[in-house]
């Protein structure tokens, strides 16, 4: 399959194939980050080209990944506390004019009909290249561990060291970027914080939360915990902080 890489902004994408695009992508929690809307305007206008698709023959987008440019000095002790604190730094490097020198690759998603043929990959690569043609020193990722869902209570610095029998990592998207030669830097336990009222968590998971306490949900790497004389849920999700370059 040939495919061309371009910038999300360079045609118009029709809603439908917009939504086949993303219907497998996120749970709908993860925009109930309320730092992240705060800079997301400014995140799209300053950073389009780092939002890439990757488009088959037909013209059709079949995977697509973004990042945002940061400094960092390379220590794993000054990273970002998160993807959150990734898109913060971006946006105030870049109101500060700050030498970027490091891409944070923030998602990649593959059309469901698609999965399982290597564009995950494909969309890393694409996203690293214009890392070496912007002449920065770094890529890194805070990696969301999809397979972590099934492992809620588990920590997230036991999870990220799991292997499978030929040593390789339990998760599939630490697996990913591992065969594309990144290695794990550190844990990233409050890589974001999604806020909502009981009600709007009670939409997005398809639960109810009867009483107060902490809740498995559908694709929560950890737990959500839910106060009803507050009125509020708090999740906070963990990611792995990964290197490529």
């Amino acid at each position: 399959m040939s495919l061309i890489v371009e910038r999300v902004d360079a045609r118009d994408w029709s809603d439908e194939q917009m939504a086949e695009l993303f219907s497998e992508g996120f749970p709908e929690f993860v925009t109930a980050d309320r730092l992240v809307k705060r800079y997301i305007g400014r995140i799209r206008e300053w950073f389009a080209d780092l939002n890439v698709m990757l488009v088959d023959e037909q013209g059709t987008p079949v995977a697509t990944g973004w990042g945002v440019p940061i400094r960092w000095d390379g220590r794993v002790e000054t990273l970002p506390s998160g993807y959150t604190a990734a898109a913060i730094r971006a946006v105030e490097n870049h109101e500060q004019g700050a030498e970027i020198n490091t891409l944070v690759v923030c998602g990649a998603v593959v059309t469901p009909s698609r999965k399982g043929r290597g564009l995950a990959g494909e969309t890393l690569t694409a996203l690293r290249g214009l890392a070496v043609d912007a002449g920065w020193r770094h890529v890194i990722a805070p990696v969301r561990p999809t397979l972590k869902s099934q492992y809620p209570l588990a920590s997230i610095e036991s999870f990220m060291n799991w292997t499978r029998p030929d040593g390789t990592a339990l998760d599939p998207w630490i697996r990913t970027h591992q065969r594309l030669g990144a290695r794990i830097l550190t844990a990233a336990p409050a890589s974001q914080t999604m806020t909502g009222t009981v009600s709007e968590w009670e939409q997005w998971t398809g639960l109810a939360f009867p009483e107060s306490g902490d809740y498995v949900i559908p694709q929560g790497l950890s737990l959500l915990r839910i106060d009803k004389e507050t009125d509020q849920g708090v999740y906070i999700e963990p990611n792995v902080w990964m290197q490529h370059m």
